[in-house]
């Protein structure tokens, strides 16, 4: 998780060349394609890690007048809350090449 929070993705709208974007596969779609399925993977990684983390926090009682504040959990929401989003984190891989993809319909050298 800590690549994640060393992340220098954007956090406001940021124009990218479509060309540059497109360039490593030759599609546009393509290309959005393999960002928005990386995005995912790292939602899902953010939302365990979250989960993960207030679970330490949780008090399991059984009665509702024992429901309290508890800092530590609203510290560690507001932390992920400001991480960068899933797919500006998605994007800044895909520019920077650190995402790993490959045609499965391409024929193969056998």
């Amino acid at each position: 998780m800590t690549k994640y929070r060393e992340s220098k993705a954007a956090i406001s709208s940021v124009t990218y060349d479509r060309n540059e974007m497109e360039k490593e596969v030759g599609n546009i779609y393509e290309a959005l394609s393999i960002i928005a399925k990386r995005s995912i993977q790292i939602n899902l990684d953010i939302k365990k890690e979250l989960h993960e983390k207030l679970d330490e926090f949780a008090t399991h009682n059984d009665s509702l007048e024992e429901i309290f504040e508890n800092k530590e959990q609203i510290e560690v929401s507001r932390f992920y809350e400001r991480l960068p989003k899933p797919h500006a984190i998605a994007v800044e891989e895909w520019v920077q090449k650190r995402i790993y993809h490959r045609n499965t319909d391409a024929p193969t050298d056998s």
